[in-house]
């Protein structure tokens, strides 16, 4: 399968789920390319971005198992890449 440039946007209300995100994103490493947090504390949450480079299967999976969490929200966006790019 071939794979996607995505932006996996997560958003934390719940402080308890930092550590079973951080596993999570652990089992996707080596599909991470780049990964920056941003703590909002005027409104409670934190703010996560992560750029992938993954079968579209693995971004899936990862974005539905993240949203699973309790206290987490996660959407993925795909790039529109040519076919070939990379």
């Amino acid at each position: 399968m071939e794979n996607r440039v995505a932006l996996l946007g997560i958003v934390v209300e719940d402080p308890q789920a930092a550590e079973p995100l951080n596993q999570l994103l652990h089992q996707y490493k080596d599909y991470i390319v780049g990964r920056m947090g941003i703590p909002y504390r005027q409104r409670g949450v934190n703010l996560i971005s992560v750029v992938l480079d993954a079968p579209a299967d693995a971004i899936s999976a990862l974005s539905g198992k993240l949203g699973m969490l309790a206290g987490v929200s996660a959407k993925a966006l795909y790039a529109r890449l040519p076919q070939g790019e990379g």
